[in-house]
C-alpha cells in the first residue's frame, strides 16, 4: 500500500496538473466549454497511452540501449531536479504555447510534452526496471495520478476562480520543493548503487 501511495505521489507531482492549469487555460480559452472538455479528455487519453507504452516497454528500452538502472536513476534525478527548479522559479516565456491563434491543439503541446513529458517517461522506465516488470500496483499508481490530473484539468476554470493565480502558483512551488527532495533521493540512490557496484 505504501508503494502505491509513494509512486502515485511521485507520478502526480511530475505530471504537475496545477502547474499546467494556466497553460491549458491559455491554449483552450478560445474553445466552447463542451469542446474544451472533449479536447482535455482526448489529450489526456493520448498522454496515458504513451505513458503506458513506456511503462510496459521501459525494461526493453533500457536493455536495447544497454543502460544500467543506476545511470537511469542518476539521470532521472537530474531531470526531475531541473523540472522542479522550473516549477519553483518559472520564467514568463514558458507560457508560450507556440500554437497559431485559434488553433485547436492535437497531441502537442498538451499531451506531449506538458503531461507525458521526458521526465514522466524516464521515471516510468526507471520504475518498470525497479520492479522488474510493470506490476499491478504500478499501473494502479499511474491510473490514480492520471485520473487526479484529468479531474483538476477538467475543472481548471473552477480551480483558477476559487484559488486564484497566486494560490495556484504557490501550490506549484510547493510541489516543486517536494519534487526536489524526491529527485535528490533518486540521484543519491543511483550514486549509492553505482559506488557499491
Amino acid at each position: 500500500m505504501s508503494e502505491i501511495i509513494s509512486d502515485t505521489v511521485l507520478l502526480f507531482l511530475i505530471m504537475d496538473p496545477l502547474g499546467n492549469l494556466p497553460i491549458f487555460m491559455s491554449v483552450l480559452k478560445h474553445l466552447e466549454p463542451k469542446r474544451r472538455l472533449v479536447t482535455v479528455i482526448r489529450e489526456m487519453l493520448m498522454a496515458l497511452l504513451l505513458m503506458l507504452i513506456f511503462l510496459f516497454s521501459g525494461e526493453h528500452i533500457l536493455l536495447f540501449l544497454n543502460l544500467c538502472p543506476e545511470i537511469v536513476s542518476i539521470s532521472g534525478g537530474v531531470i526531475l531536479f531541473l523540472i522542479a527548479i522550473k516549477m519553483i522559479f518559472p520564467s514568463p516565456e514558458e507560457n508560450s504555447t507556440g500554437l497559431p491563434a485559434g488553433e485547436e491543439p492535437f497531441l502537442v503541446p498538451l499531451a506531449i510534452p506538458l503531461v507525458a513529458g521526458p521526465s514522466i517517461l524516464a521515471t516510468l522506465m526507471l520504475l518498470s526496471h525497479k520492479y522488474s516488470h510493470p506490476t499491478k500496483h504500478l499501473v494502479l499508481s499511474l491510473m490514480i495520478a492520471w485520473v487526479l490530473s484529468v479531474v483538476i484539468l477538467m475543472l481548471s476554470n473552477v480551480f483558477l476562480r476559487l484559488l486564484g493565480n497566486k494560490v495556484v502558483s504557490a501550490l506549484e512551488r510547493l510541489m516543486g520543493l517536494l519534487l526536489i527532495m524526491i529527485s535528490t533521493q533518486m540521484f543519491l540512490e543511483g550514486v549509492r548503487i553505482y559506488l557499491r557496484a
